[in-house]
């Protein structure tokens, strides 16, 4: 635990402007960004006596080992910095909004030459226009099932669209009359985009005319007698206001505005957001977080406003905003809204009226998703924390291990062996840290074995060791170690994690007495005593630790145990499709990858004209340069690369036990 006052700056270091500052800890990662209107006076605030400072502020605060700042020169700016830091450094102290799922959308693909209506998740694309987000994308498959009925967009795919025009015939939604076949023609991509513009502009709102319209037709129709178009006219009508009374009208005024609201307590808070477009709630979605610094309302509020619309531009972001407290510098975060959108962003918060009765609305469902969400994660809190208290019981370590690490070896008969790499902080997987490794028979550079063969003892030695090398020179190029002095070539530390960079309280091993003992040995002639080890063996589930003759038999029935289990299965799994992937990669190799200036094309042609590889290593050097674009100086070299390639093993068909001969179209 750090004294602040050890780091704290000297006075009249601090300058007196807007600017955004910067906490590290003894690792120099960045762990807490703000932002103020002056530096001096916020800066001030973090180093009075701890007894004084919010209990959250002082962890923070002891944490930290130093602190940094950037001055700007507007309050503007100094939103937009915090911003960008807070999703570059992601500091552990800071409020994030855990958004478990990416909300999806309906999107209108325009910037296609034949449009295309689907649901779409994630990062927004240019040209493509987006309604929502929905809860839940049956919603919007429903939505779009009525409204298909009467704006017959292309639904499907591009290998379908494709294999459609190929084959001359519609798929099913063209012959049932919920899509207009633009991929055989039935209507010319102008007619179709018309009818995709047309789907937008009801889905933007603008109904009534559109309603209008249809209705005047059917009554055309009916004094036609022409009484069929007129009862599908009937019809369409009857389904597009089934596809508007999904979205009821909750203001009259056919505002287009975002509400959010907040429902706290001393440790977490949830918010809520409403869409709301042409006076409907178009979507919904929502946020929860853990209060890990002190903040108000109008502090919750701002960090929402940050995550909602940092990444959006032009009419993502509303003309209007409600929230239920305003931000310290309101000004500020307008001006940054309405840079954003392109034009003024009204935020305020709603006194009266049909804004405020759905604010109120907005906040009861905040309420509910705050109580839902303690309902499941308290067990979870309190069974992850029961976990690490076990498992540092058993192992008699000072501690509960916050971070563990836990490596697992593969191979399939002692080739393409490679090792992987969890990372668990606090009981939960940190996938961003999980590392794979090629076993390559070193350390350094030292051979210590060939590699061949299945020795997982050897090959275990070998990660911890790379791994933790890698740890050792990060702290050598950081002064964290001898004599404390950052060497005077050292680069930069910009505050990004680094890999390898910080030390685990634990490490797994997955395996018995001989992979702890490899594991242990690596960490001893590293001069590394601070990192505990131990091994979970598969057959009996044992806890094996180094230099004991009997393994840890943990209950069958603790947390602990279950807790090792999932970092040594994700280990297992990681380790296996890293396995794979190298095995399919080699499979795939062929002879002729060795032919020194034979490119892809030359090797797609060779295979073409022969018809396998089998076939072309029978085949004589004139008969290579018969193929357009081969030489005899490369022909002879594909020769002798074939005849120095061991055959491969035939295939044998598995059912029947047949041996298949190679005279198919092998690819290179």
């Amino acid at each position: 635990m750090a004294d602040p006052s050890s780091y704290r700056p000297r006075p009249g270091e601090i300058p007196d402007s807007p600017g955004v500052y910067k906490f590290r800890d003894e690792h120099r990662r960045v762990i807490y960004v703000g932002k103020a209107k002056s530096l001096r006076q916020r800066l001030a605030n973090y180093f009075q006596p701890l007894a004084s400072l919010h209990p959250r502020t002082a962890t923070m605060v002891t944490t930290a080992a130093s602190v940094e700042w950037t001055v700007v020169s507007t309050e503007v700016e100094a939103l937009q910095l915090e911003y960008s830091w807070i999703k570059e450094f992601d500091p552990r102290f800071n409020v994030k909004y855990r958004d478990d799922k990416s909300y999806p959308y309906l999107a209108v693909t325009l910037n296609e030459e034949i449009p295309r209506v689907q649901v779409m998740r994630g990062h927004k694309k240019k040209g493509v226009r987006y309604f929502g987000p929905y809860a839940h994308a049956w919603a919007i498959r429903e939505t779009v099932d009525l409204m298909l009925r009467v704006f017959p967009v292309r639904t499907c795919s591009a290998g379908v669209f494709r294999n459609a025009a190929s084959a001359g015939r519609p798929c099913l939604l063209g012959y049932i009359g919920k899509c207009s076949a633009p991929c055989v023609g039935r209507v010319t991509p102008e007619e179709h985009r018309e009818l995709a513009d047309d789907f937008c502009d009801f889905m933007a709102g603008r109904t009534g005319t559109y309603l209008r319209r249809l209705e005047k037709q059917m009554m055309l129709a009916a004094e036609d007698m022409e009484y069929e178009k007129a009862a599908r006219l009937r019809d369409d009508i009857e389904a597009l206001r089934k596809a508007m009374e999904k979205n009821a009208v909750v203001l009259a005024d056919a505002t287009d505005a975002d509400l959010i609201a907040l429902a706290e307590d001393e440790l977490e808070a949830a918010v809520q957001i409403f869409h709301v477009r042409g006076g409907r709630v178009r979507g919904q979605r929502g946020w929860v977080t853990d209060k890990v610094e002190a903040v108000d309302t109008a502090g919750l509020v701002e960090h929402a406003l940050q995550q909602l619309y940092g990444e959006e531009s032009g009419d993502a972001v509303p003309k209007e905003v409600l929230v239920p407290a305003l931000p310290e510098d309101d000004g500020a975060v307008t001006a940054w809204l309405s840079g954003r959108r392109g034009s003024n962003v009204s935020l305020r918060i709603p006194q009266r009226g049909d804004k405020k009765a759905l604010m109120e609305t907005v906040a009861r469902n905040a309420q509910q998703a705050l109580v839902l969400h303690k309902t499941k994660r308290a067990s979870d809190l309190t069974t992850r924390s029961r976990a690490l208290e076990e498992i540092a019981e058993a192992l008699d370590l000072d501690s509960a291990p916050l971070r563990i690490e836990c490596f697992d070896i593969s191979h399939l008969q002692g080739e393409d062996i490679v090792a992987s790499m969890v990372v668990f902080e606090d009981g939960l997987p940190r996938k961003s840290e999980f590392r794979r490794f090629q076993i390559k028979g070193r350390v350094g550079d030292t051979q210590i074995w060939h590699g061949e063969g299945q020795d997982d003892v050897r090959s275990m030695h070998e990660v911890i060791s790379r791994r933790f090398r890698r740890y050792l020179a990060e702290k050598e190029r950081t002064g964290e170690w001898g004599d404390g002095e950052v060497p005077a070539d050292a680069p930069e530390d910009d505050g990004r994690p680094k890999r390898f960079a910080y030390p685990p309280q634990l490490v797994v091993v997955d395996g018995g007495q001989p992979q702890v003992a490899a594991a242990r040995r690596a960490l001893d002639e590293l001069g590394i005593d601070d990192v505990a080890v131990c091994g979970l063996a598969k057959r009996l589930e044992e806890v094996w630790l180094p230099g004991d003759d009997d393994p840890v038999v943990l209950p069958r029935s603790s947390e602990g145990l279950y807790l090792l289990q999932r970092v040594r299965d994700a280990a297992h799994d990681f380790a296996i499709r890293y396995q794979r992937s190298k095995r399919s990669k080699r499979i795939r190799t062929s002879p002729l990858d060795a032919v020194p200036g034979l490119g892809e094309t030359r090797k797609q042609a060779l295979i073409k004209h022969f018809g396998s590889v089998k076939r072309l290593r029978q085949a004589t050097i004139d008969q290579i340069c018969e193929v357009p674009g081969m030489g005899r100086k490369t022909a002879e070299a594909v020769a002798v690369a074939l005849a120095q390639a061991a055959p491969a093993a035939p295939a044998v068909n598995t059912a029947t036990g047949e041996i298949m001969e190679d005279d198919g179209g092998t690819t290179a």
